[in-house]
C-alpha cells in the first residue's frame, strides 16, 4: 500500500470529510474506504473542488450512510435496498455509501445479483484500473491507498485497462463500459489498450441491452470533457457509434471541397465540437456543435465546377433532429435550441461573406432570440480551415456581423422581438374581432419594422397602422 496522505491533505474540503467519515468508521469497527472516481480525481488534481464522495464500506453501506447522515446534520438519505448503497444529500457535495460487494450478470441485463465482499473483492468488478484504487480511512490505515491492479501506474502511463485480465467479461457485465471506455479516453486524455478494444469490438452489439437514456448520458458526458473528438473518434473504430448514433457515423469518409473543409464531414464535425470547448461549457451548444451538420450526407451531391454541394443541409438537418432527439430521449427543450442552431448556423456566414444590410441583420436576431450568442459562438468554431489567410478572413467577417448585430439590439431594441401594438388595439384600431385577420395586421407591423420602415416603438406601430386604415391597405 502507497500513502497519499499529503495529498489528500492538500484538498481541504475532501480531507476534512474524510476525518468525519474515520471517526464513524473506527467507532463501529466498520473499514471504510474512498474510492473510485474520487481518489482518481484526487490524484489527478488534488485542489479540484468539483468532487463527489463515493464510500465503501466492509458492512451495511445503508447503516452507515445514516449514521454518517446524522454526524453531518443530514436528516433523510435516499437508500437503493437491492444494492446496499445509499445517497447522502449534503449540502457541500454529493455522497454516496455503497457496501464492498460482488456481482454477477445475467446475459440480458445490467441489473447485477449482488453479494457483500472484501474491498479487494470490490475493486476487482470495476470497469478500469484507474476507477480501482481506495483510500482507507480506518484506524491507522488512515491515508493508504489500496491498488491491487496497479491503477496509479496505469494513471500516470495514460493507459485504460480494466482489472480482469480477461476485458470481455467486464464489458459482457456491464456494457454501458464500451461508451465509457470512450468517455474516460477523452476526459482523461488516455490511450486504451489493445485487449479492451478488441474486447469493446467484439461484443459491441452487447450495447443493445442498454437503456437509450443510460446511452445518451454518456454520449452527453463526452461532450462534456476537454477532447470530446478522443471519444466519438473510439467510438467510429470499434464500431459502436453506428449503433448509438448512426447519424453521426456516418459522415465518415464523406470528403468536403477542401477550400473550405480540409477534412471529411466526420473529423470536420469534431474540430467544431473541440473548437467550441475553448468557448463554453454548455452543454447542449456542444450538441448543438455535434449535429449541425447532421444533414450533409443526405443533401451531398457533386457539381462539375463547383465540386461537393450540401445544399438544403441546414434545414434537412433541423428536420432530421425532431427524430432523432425522440429517439435518443432528449428534452423538449434542448430539441428545440438545438434543431434553432442547426437550422440557422449558415446565415451568420452568408451575411459574413457580403455587405450586411441591417434588414438581414434584424431577420437574423428575430429568429435566433435569446440564442444569438450561441450561435455566433457555433459558427466561429465552424471554421476549421487550416489555411491562415482564409482563417483570418473568415473571422475578420465574422466580427463584423456581431458589431452589427450588437449595434442593432441597441438601437432597435429586438431582443424578444415582437410587434409594439398589441392584437387588442389592432381590433380595436381596425374594429375587427379574434380572428386571422388581426394576426395578419400584426405581422405587418413586425415586416415593416424588420425592414427598417419604421422604427421599434409604439408610437411608430401606431402611426404606421393609421396610414395603412387610412389608405385601406388591408
Amino acid at each position: 500500500m502507497t500513502k497519499i496522505i499529503d495529498i489528500l491533505k492538500k484538498n481541504q474540503n475532501l480531507e476534512s470529510i474524510s476525518r468525519t467519515i474515520a471517526e464513524l468508521s473506527n467507532s463501529l469497527n466498520v473499514p471504510a474506504y474512498l474510492v473510485g472516481g474520487c481518489v482518481r480525481d484526487l490524484i489527478v488534481d488534488p485542489l479540484d473542488s468539483s468532487f463527489d464522495v463515493d464510500i465503501m464500506v466492509e458492512g451495511d453501506g445503508i447503516d452507515f450512510a445514516r449514521k454518517l447522515a446524522d454526524k453531518l446534520g443530514v436528516k433523510t438519505i435516499v437508500p437503493f435496498e437491492n444494492f446496499n448503497t445509499a445517497k447522502i444529500p449534503y449540502k457541500k457535495f454529493e455522497i454516496e455509501v455503497a457496501s464492498a460487494r460482488s456481482e454477477e450478470y445475467d446475459q440480458f441485463s445490467r441489473k447485477p445479483k449482488v453479494s457483500l465482499t472484501s474491498v479487494e473483492e470490490d475493486l476487482i468488478r470495476r470497469d478500469f484500473t484507474v476507477n480501482a484504487m481506495a483510500i482507507s480511512l480506518f484506524n491507522d490505515y488512515f491515508g493508504s491507498l489500496i491498488d491491487p491492479f496497479n491503477g496509479l501506474k496505469d494513471l500516470k502511463n495514460q493507459i485504460l485497462r480494466t482489472p480482469l485480465s480477461d476485458p470481455n467479461q467486464t464489458f459482457i457485465d456491464d456494457p454501458l463500459r464500451m461508451i465509457r471506455a470512450a468517455y474516460f479516453a477523452s476526459k482523461l486524455q488516455m490511450q486504451i489498450d489493445i485487449k479492451s478494444i478488441e474486447a469493446i469490438t467484439n461484443n459491441r452489439t452487447r450495447i443493445e441491452i442498454v437503456s437509450q437514456e443510460r446511452i445518451t448520458n454518456e454520449i452527453l458526458k463526452i461532450l462534456s470533457t476537454s477532447k470530446p473528438s478522443i471519444g466519438f473518434i473510439f467510438l467510429q473504430e470499434v464500431g459502436l457509434l453506428e449503433l448509438i448514433f448512426p447519424e453521426i457515423d456516418v459522415m465518415k469518409g464523406l470528403d468536403q471541397n477542401p477550400e473550405y473543409h480540409h477534412k471529411d464531414i466526420f473529423y470536420h464535425t469534431l474540430d467544431v465540437v473541440d473548437n467550441i470547448v475553448d468557448s463554453t461549457s454548455k452543454i447542449d451548444l456542444r450538441l448543438a456543435a455535434l449535429v449541425h451538420d447532421i444533414g450533409k450526407p443526405l443533401t451531398r451531391r457533386i457539381h462539375k465546377q463547383k465540386g461537393y454541394t450540401f445544399h438544403g443541409h441546414d434545414d434537412v438537418g433541423a428536420r432530421m433532429l425532431k427524430e432523432i432527439c425522440k429517439r435518443m430521449k432528449i428534452s423538449n427543450k434542448t430539441r428545440d435550441y438545438i434543431t434553432k442552431l442547426t437550422a440557422l448556423h449558415l446565415r451568420p456566414i452568408a451575411l459574413a461573406g457580403k455587405e450586411v444590410t441591417d434588414s438581414a441583420i434584424r431577420r437574423l436576431i428575430v429568429e435566433a432570440g435569446n440564442e444569438i450568442e450561441d450561435l455566433m459562438k457555433l459558427c466561429r468554431a465552424d471554421v476549421t480551415t487550416k489555411n491562415i489567410n482564409n482563417m483570418v478572413k473568415y473571422m475578420n467577417n465574422f466580427q463584423r456581423v456581431e458589431n452589427r448585430i450588437s449595434e442593432v439590439i441597441e438601437t432597435d431594441k429586438l431582443r424578444n422581438f415582437q410587434s409594439p401594438v398589441s392584437g387588442e388595439e389592432i381590433m380595436k384600431l381596425f374594429s375587427l374581432k379574434p380572428g386571422k385577420k388581426v394576426g395578419e395586421i400584426k405581422s405587418m407591423v413586425e415586416e415593416a419594422i424588420l425592414n427598417g420602415e419604421i422604427k421599434n416603438s409604439y408610437s411608430a406601430g401606431i402611426e404606421f397602422l393609421s396610414q395603412v386604415k387610412k389608405n385601406k391597405k388591408c
